[in-house]
């Protein structure tokens, strides 16, 4: 399973998503600080949950990183989080 299937495995744990799209933009990034050959390092989640909608910005990524987890997020160099509520 690679990192992109285990964020999205986590985050539908997590959330009753509409949409969840987790995208592996490592390639863009090779050269620059953190990235790992063989990828995996930057990566892009696209979710649309109205769980969030409540919430501030702060808090929709403060709750994206609690579903994907320490251990997970330590793993990965860089995380863009596009939140639809």
């Amino acid at each position: 399973m690679t990192r992109a299937d285990e964020i999205k495995a986590a985050l539908n744990r997590a959330f009753e998503a509409h949409h969840i799209d987790v995208i592996d933009e490592s390639e863009q990034h090779r050269g620059h600080a953190g990235y790992q050959e063989g990828g995996q390092s930057h990566f892009r989640v696209r979710i649309q949950t109205p769980e969030l909608t409540p919430l501030s910005r702060l808090a929709r990524h403060r709750a994206v990183h609690a579903a994907i987890g320490p251990a997970l997020i330590a793993q990965i160099h860089a995380l863009a989080i596009e939140i639809d509520a």
